[in-house]
């Protein structure tokens, strides 16, 4: 009886061990995922589109992994197999983001834009061997875990994977990204991973993988104690230029250049600010400047460490609000160009734009200038929608004016960039009596209730200020007649309005920017294509119920995170508590389905689903009247509390589901959890692709809605009606 027990006590033992790594190798994906994908970020030139197909792919090749797995009830040692993979998680993130920095310019021309087609390759290609190695992981770790006697393992992995995204999640966003470099940061769910792995190996009696765990420890230690992979890396990005400084905000990575004496500052692989851009400047300045040349007060958003701020002082104005929302910026901005802000009529507020003017209360301004990217992604396409120009009119003085730029005219405009162009002006038009389009290195829209000039060279002169670049000579070639009446004639193109939850300008903006490459459908996308008709064609009804959940998982999580970036503004703090919560949502639904025994498991995945379908009708009107509510459902806390519930209560439907398919599957574990993640990842990989890059810009938030809903309900009628 004693060794019976004792042998129930290390069968027990052994199953809480490798549950704990299955939680381990959870925090190493996601915090693999976020390092990964802000890198990646950069290296593709990075918009929504880019991080669309990145997480895609990311999903896509997991599932295909999973999917794999299913070969894994076959194996004679899979306990050893578990043991390797874990370790090979530990250390592959180290080596391909040091590779993605190291021959982006090896496989690519240095400089070269990359384009969607070379970015889905390149992205499919980099990150093939992690995500197919956690993908059959998750599906090995079942196995293990049935032949230690669990006859639950596919909802318990779940929990557990879950459980370990969640601290991932939180101590990526709220520590790990404020104390160290990505490199830095992946050298620590390396470390957890070897170590849950040897522990592994530990209780299952495998003492060879003890001691490659325990090798591959020192190795790591010796190696992060001896280099800095880091630097060399970062070194290799940017030859022929002194490195000054690198660190990571929550916003993105910074690194700050210095060439032949110019300082640049680059953000996610983009150059943001340079010394000597006196284009830049200056345009952004003296088009609204000259409008209001007595100005006392201006909001300046963004750009300000450049020298934008500086230079609006040379109109003598009393004040300049400076808001910038990455406190990494200003604070590198002082150390490096300190001449920038070194005037006491500059006030720097580090906040978001769009939060900052929604909580002013009674500050008026005499000019409002936007000096922000175009809008290739949703975050800063906010700045460019009705209900941002609404709010800037509300502390516009009396005639007051508000500049911002967007798309460069070379002398011809281009369909998709005539189409950018008329949105953003029909858009201004329904807050302002006037708008004019001043075709200058960027074009420049100026928006005003009192009137706009055209001669800026004779009122710049008028106002005694000195500028570099923007005089008679120039202005007399940018402002033709010509081009002024190009431009006044695209802009009055029909486009539509670009608005908050219908953001059609980012998508007017995608097409423009894929206008420049040579976009295919190519081999590749065919097969991909045909893998997922024929995937779909001959999927069981209770996997689609899975595929339809993680579908709606992705695509309302991409709604509510867009409506709470809208209506609270980028608070990135806030925005990761969102995410957290979701996870959090997942691991108490999966939980509960896994404590709660269920008679007729169909039957409640099938409510579940309905449940899902309800909630994605809810969700467009809950934010229809967030938006027009007043009192303490307007204020910061009020949002983030309903969209924080909504976010648990679609997290948690989601996370029940994958439990009580396992039961309803009635099937080998091994071949159940394959099918189970399969269309979990697909499903998640289409509704996170879609419902970014294309079904929200173009479509609106209620139509995501809608197709989430339909798909759910259909899903769940389906496992109702058919028995496999």
């Amino acid at each position: 009886m004693v060794d019976g027990a004792m042998l129930v006590a290390d069968i027990r033992r052994g199953r809480t061990v490798i549950v704990w790594a299955i939680a381990g190798v959870g925090v190493s994906s996601v915090v693999t995922q976020l390092s990964l994908m802000r890198e990646m970020l950069g290296a593709f030139a990075g918009n929504e589109m880019v991080l669309g197909v990145i997480l895609g792919n990311w999903l896509l090749l997991t599932g295909l992994g999973a999917f794999l797995g299913r070969s894994a009830h076959r194996l004679r040692k899979p306990n050893s197999l578990f043991i390797g993979a874990q370790m090979l998680l530990a250390v592959l993130p180290l080596v391909q983001l040091f590779l993605l920095r190291t021959l982006r310019d090896v496989v690519f021309t240095r400089g070269q834009v990359i384009g969607p087609a070379e970015t889905v390759a390149a992205s499919f290609v980099l990150l093939l061997p992690y995500c197919l190695v956690s993908g059959y992981f998750l599906t090995l770790a079942c196995e293990v875990l049935a032949r230690q006697g669990d006859s639950r393992s596919t909802g318990r992995v779940y929990l557990a994977d879950n459980l370990g995204s969640i601290v991932g999640g939180a101590v990526f966003s709220f520590i790990l990204i404020r104390l160290f470099d990505h490199l830095g940061i992946l050298y620590i769910p390396a470390m957890l991973n070897l170590l849950l792995a040897g522990a592994v190996a530990l209780c299952l009696g495998r003492k060879a993988w003890v001691g490659v765990a325990g090798v591959a420890m020192a190795g790591l230690i010796v190696l992060a104690a001896a280099t800095d992979l880091d630097d060399i890396s970062t070194s290799l990005q940017y030859p022929c230029q002194r490195i000054v400084f690198r660190g990571n905000s929550p916003y993105g990575r910074l690194v700050v250049t210095e060439s032949a004496g110019q300082i640049n500052f680059i953000e996610n692989g983009l150059p943001i600010i340079s010394t000597n851009n006196v284009q830049q400047v200056e345009e952004a300045v003296h088009y609204a400047m000259a409008q209001r040349p007595g100005a006392r007060r201006v909001l300046l958003v963004a750009g300000g460490v450049s020298g934008t701020a500086k230079e609006i002082l040379k109109y003598g104005a009393g004040e300049v609000v400076y808001v910038e929302l990455d406190p990494l910026i200003i604070d590198v901005g002082r150390r490096f160009m300190p001449e920038g802000l070194d005037d006491r009529r500059i006030q720097v507020v580090n906040t978001d734009g769009r939060q900052f003017l929604r909580q002013a209360e009674h500050s008026y301004y005499d000019v409002i200038i936007v000096d922000v990217p175009d809008p290739s992604t949703s975050q800063i396409n906010r700045f460019y929608t009705a209900e941002f120009f609404h709010d800037a009119k509300r502390h516009l003085a009396a005639g007051g004016v508000l500049s911002l730029g967007l798309g460069r005219y070379e002398n011809y405009v281009s369909p998709e960039l005539a189409r950018m162009l008329a949105s953003a002006k029909r858009t201004l038009g329904r807050s302002f009596r006037n708008v004019l389009a001043i075709p200058g290195g960027r074009v420049f829209f100026l928006a005003s209730d009192g009137e706009l000039y055209q001669d800026i060279a004779a009122r710049i002169e008028q106002a005694g200020v000195s500028t570099k670049l923007m005089n008679h000579h120039y202005l007399d070639a940018m402002l033709s007649v010509d081009r002024m009446t190009d431009l006044a004639r695209v802009t009055t193109r029909s486009a539509a309005t670009n608005e908050d939850f219908s953001p059609v300008l980012y998508y007017y903006h995608l097409l423009y920017w894929m206008s420049q490459f040579k976009v295919s459908f190519g081999l590749m996308e065919a097969v991909l294509l045909a893998l997922l008709a024929s995937y779909l064609v001959r999927i069981r009804s209770v996997p689609l119920a899975i595929f339809a959940s993680g579908f709606a998982a992705s695509s309302l999580e991409v709604v509510l995170l867009l409506a709470f970036q809208v209506l609270c503004g980028s608070v990135y703090r806030q925005l990761g508590i969102i995410v957290t919560l979701f996870m959090v949502g997942l691991a108490a639904g999966a939980f509960l389905a896994n404590h709660r025994i269920s008679a007729v498991p169909r039957r409640d995945l099938a409510r579940l689903g309905f449940a899902l379908a309800a909630m994605g009708g809810l969700i467009p009107l809950a934010l229809m009247g967030l938006a027009r509510a007043t009192g303490w459902l307007a204020s910061t806390a009020g949002v983030q509390f309903v969209i924080g519930a909504m976010t648990f209560v679609v997290a948690g439907l989601v996370g029940m589901q994958f439990p009580l398919a396992s039961l309803a599957e009635q099937a080998d574990s091994t071949l159940t959890a394959s099918r189970l993640y399969t269309a979990d990842f697909v499903g998640a990989c289409l509704g996170a692709l879609l419902a970014s890059t294309l079904l929200i810009p173009l479509l609106g938030v209620a139509a995501v809605c809608a197709l989430a809903a339909g798909l759910n309900a259909a899903a769940a009628a389906i496992v109702l009606l058919r028995k496999a």
